[in-house]
């Protein structure tokens, strides 16, 4: 059975995507990720086009890569002039690689008015630059920009395209639905037809304006295509390209076809997430597959179920794809949430105890005050060792006091002064910080880094305050959510409070708790004397 070969173009066509860019370090960082994972072939950039993609191909050829084959892209020749002489074709061949793809208008609306050429001359531009990168031993994809906007307006033009790059001797031809409306039956239709007019293999690229770029990969692959272009988180122009985290998948343990090593998609979601970072994009926690809300259950009904069989809310195994499932709690959820997260956390409730019972109405009752544990699971995971199994505080707070002068040329100065109970021994001290919450950051990690060293690790990533109820004014209730992570994971805690210091106080004093405790230095111990 023919191997459904996956082209990633996060490097090109990802970057551009609104907001995302990557340096040439990241670049290589993702190109070896892709490798892992299995990809067959990854875009690099446009060498022609700017120093920083020259720079890439220069140094990816000390890269050892174990499946992975590193292409170039660039466009045909230009009207007019000899493609051994276009310096865009000449920088593909002067970098290196040992493929290339290529794109060429296969619509003749796009010949016209944007080409500004006849319909023969960009013929002759497809051939002679295919056949140009022939002659130099690469092995040549080339890219029908327009295919299905082209094929709609003029078949007969859009199909003498294909034939001609097919004839030059390209390895691969690619029908790209550039602008992204085309629907899925369609573009099957299409395939179909243009698949069995040409004997060269096809492959499709697919953008996501209609939100339809997944879809028709997959019914594209139906029409026998082989090959299919896209980008990590579907990042690209406008709304993107297909997602290859959720196609994938699909082709893997779906339609059970040839692709990427099933064993390989454990790494899937760490990939996402990594491009993620590098691309200093917010993960998408709905994305299929790899979000943290992909198998995510937070309905009591749904949790009683999982408890009994994962198959029956969950359509693959998390862990195949490198996830995990996650039970939320919530005022929606039953006693089944709250006994699955005391088994995940090794706690040990039974189900129908009084004190599950106790629990479970605290909770609600705390979410009817305004807290929210969805985005929070440090503070949840805390109230649950705090109502059973022992739990013993890291630290108390005996007092806080929190000074705010503004001083000459609008500098607003913060001064936080604590005093703490560290395991019966009192330790006073006070920090500076731009603001009142960053100098509380600066005072509690101050006094507890003497008895608890592992927390010089932990960083706020991120502070986020939420008014509400709006029509309170000034006097309103707000509720501080805050993420700390140590480099290797995050978490998330709460505060409520119509104080905002209060607020922040509690979401802060649980962040550093909650640290503590999965940083090997729990409350379990005796903490170190200074």
């Amino acid at each position: 059975m023919t191997v459904i070969q996956i082209y990633d173009t996060t490097l090109r066509d990802g970057t551009q995507g609104e907001g995302i860019s990557f340096s040439v370090e990241d670049k290589i960082k993702i190109a070896r990720q892709l490798d892992r994972l299995g990809v067959h072939y990854v875009e690099g950039g446009w060498p022609g086009s700017n120093p920083k993609d020259m720079e890439f191909f220069q140094r990816v050829r000390d890269e050892q890569f174990r499946n992975t084959k590193i292409s170039a892209f660039g466009s045909t020749r230009k009207a007019g002039r000899p493609a051994s002489v276009d310096p865009n074709l000449r920088a593909i061949v002067d970098c290196g690689v040992r493929v290339a793809a290529i794109f060429g208008k296969s619509w003749d609306f796009h010949v016209y008015r944007v080409l500004g050429t006849t319909l023969e001359e960009n013929l002759a531009m497809v051939r002679d630059s295919v056949a140009f990168l022939k002659s130099h031993g690469l092995e040549v994809i080339f890219d029908a920009e327009h295919f299905f906007d082209g094929f709609r307006a003029n078949p007969q033009y859009a199909m003498a395209v294909v034939r001609a790059a097919q004839n030059a001797g390209a390895d691969t031809v690619v029908l790209c639905d550039t602008n992204g409306g085309t629907l899925p039956t369609e573009l099957k239709e299409i395939m179909t037809y243009t698949g069995q007019a040409l004997e060269v293999p096809l492959g499709i690229h697919a953008h996501n304006d209609g939100g339809l770029a997944v879809a028709n990969s997959i019914l594209a692959v139906e029409a026998g295509c082989t090959q299919i272009q896209g980008t990590v988180n579907g990042y690209g122009e406008r709304c993107g390209n297909v997602d290859l985290c959720t196609v994938i998948p699909n082709l893997v343990f779906k339609k059970r076809l040839p692709c990427i090593p099933e064993e390989n998609l454990v790494y899937l979601t760490d990939l996402s997430r990594y491009v993620s970072e590098l691309a200093n994009m917010s993960p998408d926690v709905r994305q299929p597959f790899v979000g943290t809300s992909a198998f995510a259950h937070k309905g009591g009904v749904h949790v009683n179920a999982l408890l009994k069989d994962s198959q029956t809310y969950e359509h693959i195994p998390p862990e195949s794809v490198g996830n995990k499932r996650r039970v939320l709690v919530s005022e929606l959820s039953g006693l089944s949430n709250l006994v699955y997260k005391y088994r995940e956390l090794n706690l040990g409730l039974e189900e129908d105890s009084a004190e599950c019972r106790r629990i479970l109405s605290e909770l609600k009752d705390l979410e009817h005050q305004g807290f929210q544990f969805e985005g929070a699971e440090g503070s949840f995971e805390l109230l649950l060792r705090k109502a059973y199994n022992g739990y013993r505080k890291p630290f108390i707070l005996e007092t806080m006091r929190i000074l705010t002068e503004l001083r000459d040329e609008g500098h607003v100065y913060s001064e936080a002064i604590i005093k703490l109970r560290v395991n019966d021994q009192v330790v006073h001290t006070a920090a500076e910080g731009n603001g009142p919450v960053n100098a509380l950051d600066a005072a509690l990690r101050k006094a507890l880094e003497e008895f608890y060293p592992a927390i010089r690790r932990m960083k706020l990533h991120d502070y986020k305050v939420r008014v509400l109820n709006e029509k309170s004014g000034t006097g309103a209730v707000v509720r501080v959510l805050i993420e700390t992570g140590d480099g290797r994971k995050s978490w998330g805690t709460v505060g409520v409070s119509a104080n905002i210091i209060e607020a922040s106080w509690q979401a802060l004093a649980d962040s550093f708790a909650y640290g503590i405790l999965k940083l090997g230095e729990n409350s379990d111990s005796e903490a170190k004397a200074p």
